[in-house]
C-alpha cells in the first residue's frame, strides 16, 4: 500500500489540500467564517441547487431509458448483441468534450435540429440532461443488466405458476434481487452527473453552472479563492457521502444473491411483446447514440466548398485558428497518444499495486484506503489542476515545466479504473495456489509472476484500455496545466469551440471526431478481449 499511498499524498491530497488552504486562510489563520458567507449568497446557492436537481434529474431519465436495454442485454439473445453492447458502451469511454461537441452539433446552432425544423436545445437544461444519458447510458445497463443476466428466471415463473401477475411477479422476486445494482448504478450516474464539467461547458452557455464549472470559473476566471476552497470542499463532501452508500450497495450485492451462468438465461426472443421490446431497444440506441455521433462525424466533413476533408486539411496549419495555438492543432494528436500511454503506465503500476494489496489485507484500513483509490472520479478535477501549478513548483518537486504534469493527472483518473477492473480477478485467485507456490520455496515476487499474472493477464489489458481511454479525454485537470505548445486533444477542442468563425467550428468538429475514434477503437478491442470473469465491477 505504501506506493498508491505516496502518491495521491503528494499528487492528490497535497494540491488540493493546498488549494484549500489558500482560499481559508490569511496569514496563516484559519477563516471557517468564509463558509458560510460563501454558501450564503444568491448566486452560490443558485450553483448548488441546480447541481443537485440536475443530477437527480439527469439519474433518473437515465434509469428510465436504460433500464429496458439491461434487461434485453440480460434475457435476450440476438444475432450482434456483442457489436451492439460495445456500441452502447462507446459514449462511456468518450471525452466529455465529445460528447458536448457531438450534442452541439445536433441540438446547438447551425445544428442538424436547426437546419431541419429551425429548432435549438443548446443553452437549454434539456440538451444537458440528453448528453449525461448518452454518458451514462452504459453505466446502467451493464451494472444492472449485468447482474440480470445471472438471476435464475426460474424463480419468477415459480412465482407467475403460484398465481402471481406478471408485474407483481417482477416487483416481488426480481425488483428486490436487483436493488444493490440499481442503487449502485445510479449512484454512479448521479456521481458522474453531479460533478459534471466538460458537458455543461459547452451546453450550458452562462446560463447553467454546475459545481465544477463554477470551480473553474471562480477560479481561472475570476481568481477568487476563497469560493473556489468552499465549492471544493462541499463537492468533496458529496462525494465522499455518494462513494460510502456506493461502497455499501456494491458488499450487499456481492454477497447476497446465488448466481447462475448468463449463458443459462439469455433466450431467443418469442412473441410480438418481446420484439417490440428488443425494437424499441435498437431504435433508442439509434436515436440516443448513433446520431449524435454521426452528426460529428457529418459535420466535421461539410466544409465551405461541400462534403470533404478541408477541415481536417486545416488542422496542420496554426494560420486559420485565430491565434489559439502556437503549433498546428493536428500535433494535438501526437502529444495526447503520447500523455495517455505514460498516463497508463503510471496508472497501471499504482492500480496494480493497490489491487494487490487490497486483496491480501481486509479491515477498516484497507475499505478507507479503497475508498480514497475512488475520490479522483468525483473530487473537482479543475482544483487538482490548478493545485499542480502552485503546489509542484519547488525543488525537488519543480513539474510545472515537465511534460509528466500532464500523465500525472490523467494517472488519477486511470488508477480507480484499474484498480476497479483487477480487484475482482484477484480476489478469485485460489489462496491455496499462493501457499503451496510459496512452500515449494518461491519467492513472493515469483509467486506473483507465477500464479497471479497468468490469471490476470486479460484483466491488465483491460484495465490498460480503460486507462488508456480516460487518460485521453481527461479535460479538467489538463486545461490548466498543458503547455499552449503541447495541448491535448480535449483542450484543443474547447479553444476552436470558445473561438468565432466557421473555419474553427469545422475544426473542432473534426479533432472531435478523431478523438471519438480513437476512443473507440481502444473500446472495440477491450470487448474482444473481455471474459465475464474480468468485466470489473463498474
Amino acid at each position: 500500500m505504501a506506493g498508491p499511498a505516496v502518491f495521491f499524498a503528494v499528487f492528490f491530497a497535497y494540491p488540493v489540500v493546498s488549494i484549500v488552504g489558500r482560499g481559508l486562510q490569511v496569514d496563516g489563520v484559519w477563516q471557517f467564517g468564509r463558509i458560510g458567507e460563501v454558501l450564503g449568497r444568491a448566486d452560490i446557492q443558485r450553483v448548488l441547487w441546480f447541481t443537485a436537481w440536475q443530477a437527480l434529474a439527469s439519474t433518473a431519465l437515465t434509469l428510465l431509458i436504460a433500464l429496458p436495454a439491461a434487461y434485453v442485454f440480460a434475457r435476450f439473445d440476438f444475432p450482434g448483441k456483442q457489436l451492439l453492447r460495445a456500441v452502447v458502451t462507446v459514449p462511456f469511454v468518450l471525452p466529455t468534450v465529445v460528447v458536448g461537441t457531438a450534442f452541439l452539433a445536433l441540438l446547438g446552432r447551425g445544428g442538424l435540429l436547426d437546419e431541419m425544423w429551425g429548432v435549438r436545445l443548446d443553452t437549454t437544461v434539456w440538451a444537458i440532461l440528453l448528453a449525461h444519458v448518452f454518458f451514462n447510458y452504459a453505466v446502467v445497463v451493464r451494472t444492472v443488466g449485468g447482474l440480470w443476466s445471472q438471476l435464475d428466471p426460474r424463480q419468477e415463473e415459480a412465482a407467475r405458476v403460484l398465481g402471481a401477475g406478471r408485474f407483481t411477479a417482477w416487483r416481488r422476486v426480481t425488483l428486490p434481487a436487483l436493488g444493490p445494482a440499481v442503487a449502485a448504478a445510479a449512484l454512479m450516474v448521479f456521481l458522474f452527473t453531479f460533478t459534471s464539467f466538460g458537458v455543461v461547458q459547452i451546453l450550458g452557455g452562462p446560463t447553467f453552472s454546475t459545481l465544477e464549472v463554477e470551480i473553474y470559473r471562480q477560479t481561472a476566471q475570476l481568481l477568487d479563492l476563497p469560493t473556489a476552497a468552499v465549492l471544493t470542499l462541499v463537492q468533496f463532501a458529496a462525494v465522499g457521502g455518494i462513494l460510502a452508500v456506493h461502497a455499501s450497495t456494491v458488499r450487499r450485492r456481492e454477497t447476497a444473491l446465488k448466481l447462475v451462468d448468463p449463458a443459462q438465461t439469455a433466450r431467443r426472443p418469442s412473441g410480438p411483446r418481446q420484439w417490440a421490446l428488443l425494437g424499441g431497444v435498437l431504435l433508442t440506441v439509434l436515436l440516443l447514440i448513433l446520431v449524435p455521433l454521426g452528426v460529428l462525424v457529418e459535420r466535421s466533413l461539410d466544409g465551405p466548398g461541400g462534403y470533404g476533408f478541408d477541415f481536417y486539411r486545416a488542422l496542420q496549419s496554426t494560420g486559420d485558428a485565430g491565434g489559439s495555438f502556437l503549433v498546428p492543432p493536428i500535433e494535438a494528436i501526437w502529444n495526447s497518444l503520447r500523455y495517455a500511454l505514460a498516463a497508463t503506465g503510471i496508472a497501471l503500476l499504482i492500480g496494480g499495486l493497490a489491487a494487490a494489496a487490497l486483496t491480501r489485507r481486509a479491515g477498516r484500513l484497507v475499505r478507507g484506503f479503497d475508498a480514497l483509490l475512488m475520490l479522483p472520479l468525483g473530487v473537482s478535477a479543475v482544483t487538482v489542476g490548478f493545485g499542480f501549478l502552485i503546489t509542484l513548483d519547488k525543488p525537488p518537486l519543480d513539474l510545472r515545466t515537465s511534460w509528466i504534469l500532464v500523465p500525472l493527472a490523467q494517472a488519477l483518473v486511470g488508477v480507480p479504473f484499474v484498480v476497479r477492473t483487477m480487484l475482482p480477478v484477484l480476489r478469485a485467485v485460489d489462496d491455496r495456489l499462493r501457499e503451496a507456490a510459496a512452500v515449494l520455496g518461491a519467492s513472493p515476487l515469483r509467486v506473483w509472476r507465477e500464479v497471479d499474472l497468468p490469471m490476470v493477464r486479460r484483466a491488465v489489458l483491460i484495465a490498460a484500455g480503460f486507462a488508456f481511454a480516460v487518460s485521453l479525454g481527461e479535460f479538467g485537470a489538463t486545461v490548466f496545466i498543458a503547455r499552449p505548445d503541447r495541448p491535448t486533444l480535449p483542450v484543443a477542442v474547447a479553444r476552436l469551440l470558445g473561438r468565432p468563425g466557421e473555419l474553427n467550428y469545422g475544426q473542432a468538429m473534426a479533432l472531435s471526431t478523431i478523438l471519438m475514434l480513437v476512443c473507440a477503437a481502444a473500446l472495440l478491442l477491450l470487448e474482444r478481449i473481455r471474459t465475464d470473469k474480468t468485466s470489473g465491477e463498474f
